[in-house]
């Protein structure tokens, strides 16, 4: 970001500094959110965030600054984090007033009256400024408000513009993107990849984040679409054909390969040790042309590719998919929830709040359509100057939040599972699924499964 743009930002922030002062003294704090309404009729003075991650801490200590009221964020694991809020809720603790959840989370968290309802407090007049399936995914099975996130997170694939000039003719996004446009074409890209001497993925599980195509679960029964099955079976053809470098997904070389060259792996022999570098030295190297991660993968691969920076761009995958996002929302039990409001509309609804965690993240991408809008022509260096945010608010639109369901973590690492036994030949296809939907029918009880159809 420019150097004006910083000062122009410190200016607006002591203006409405000295404003806020301005606006009297006491113990209720003055408004900071989206639209300039609204102030909490608690004590004003501090409010305490249950967090999945540290983003919240940057914005606690924003709206600090701009308020006077303190903010206590605590960052809980994802893991625990579930067990630990409906132990707080049930047990009517009313010290938290902002909560949080990631969308797999939401469903449950709204059945046990987790989230405060936000309509009541306005978020109706808001609808129509946030990404809609950002929007929806917010809403209770009543249609009911109860959180809204500050991040869209669709998928892409990452590729490397110098492999596809060398390879394809080509760096165009959107003709590169027309040789991931299906499972097919993909396993023909990777071959075609592998012949001139490279490898399409560092990890058979790239494309995990488009396989979403449909609900796991549709009233009540099973759901194991085609598309599914599909990309069970892409991801056994790219395993067994050699066509990934065999780099597991968040280990080292997987990381390492963003870049440059990494060892041949293979499927017995991709174990980060101690040791490794030193025993894979004289073997022989590739170089990898594409990763398949959300918005914040580009903040992952700007950290990791060195000196192949400036030489990526992103492109379209075969369906619309997308990973992860911090949704955010009040707890039913908090007794500052018009401030505990204000703050949410602070951090997902207020233009300066947006632009400021731009670029303060350096290039989170923010729901709030007027930002993307403003923000669409933003060239990102690390990608070939490219217009992310032009291209991450399209790909947003495509999103269906229908997908997404409180049995998605529990029935996909199944599903996962069998892919892993088929690929590596400790089942056959038919033996692996069995042994899921046996595996899905003891976790899910009164779920309808249709044995014949999935195997089908």
């Amino acid at each position: 970001m420019k150097h004006a743009t910083k000062v122009l930002a410190l200016m607006l922030a002591i203006i409405l500094g000295l404003s806020l002062v301005a606006c009297g003294s006491g113990s209720s704090a003055p408004a900071a959110g989206g639209g300039g309404d609204g102030v909490g009729d608690g004590d004003g003075g501090k409010l305490v965030v249950w967090a999945l991650a540290d983003d919240m801490k940057q914005f606690g200590e924003r709206y600090h600054e701009l308020t006077g009221v303190e903010v206590e964020v605590v960052v809980i694991a994802p893991a625990d984090y579930p067990t630990k809020l409906q132990t707080a809720i049930r047990g009517n603790d009313s010290t938290v007033d902002i909560i949080m959840g990631e969308p797999q989370m939401l469903d449950e968290m709204y059945d046990y009256g987790a989230f405060a309802d936000l309509d009541a407090l306005g978020a109706g007049d808001y609808a129509d400024k946030i990404t809609d399936y950002v929007w929806e995914l917010g809403k209770d099975d009543s249609g009911v408000q109860r959180a809204i996130s500050y991040q869209v997170t669709p998928a892409g694939l990452y590729y490397r513009r110098d492999i596809a000039e060398t390879v394809f003719g080509t760096s165009d996004p959107v003709e590169i993107g027309k040789l991931f446009s299906d499972y097919d074409t993909i396993l023909e890209t990777a071959q075609t990849l592998k012949d001139a001497g490279y490898r399409c993925f560092a990890s058979d599980a790239e494309m995990d984040y488009f396989s979403r195509d449909e609900a796991w679960v549709i009233d009540g029964a099973l759901n194991v679409s085609q598309g599914r099955k599909d990309y069970m079976d892409m991801v056994v053809k790219l395993y067994q054909g050699d066509l990934t470098a065999y780099c597991s997904s968040w280990s080292t070389p997987w990381y390492q390969a963003m870049g440059g060259p990494v060892p041949i792996l293979s499927s017995d022999d991709n174990v980060w040790s101690e040791d490794f570098e030193k025993e894979h030295a004289d073997d022989e190297k590739v170089e990898v042309f594409s990763f398949a991660l959300p918005t914040w993968g580009t903040l992952t691969l700007r950290d990791h590719v060195g000196e192949l920076s400036g030489k990526w761009g992103v492109c379209a995958g075969p369906h619309a998919g997308f990973g992860g996002g911090s949704f955010l929302g009040i707890s039913e039990l908090s007794k500052q929830k018009d401030l505990a409001w204000d703050f949410i509309k602070f951090c997902t609804l207020n233009e300066e709040t947006a632009d400021w965690w731009i670029e303060a993240s350096e290039g989170d991408v923010v729901s709030l359509i007027s930002a993307q809008e403003k923000h669409k022509d933003d060239e990102n260096p690390v990608y070939g100057n490219q217009k992310l945010y032009a291209f991450w608010s399209e790909q947003a639109q495509y999103i269906d939040s229908s997908t997404v369901t409180r049995y998605d973590t529990a029935i996909g690492e199944a599903w996962g599972n069998a892919i892993t036994k088929i690929k590596q030949g400790e089942a056959t296809r038919e033996e692996a699924i069995n042994e899921f939907l046996d595996k899905v029918q003891s976790t899910y009880p009164d779920l309808t499964i249709d044995r014949e159809a999935v195997l089908s």
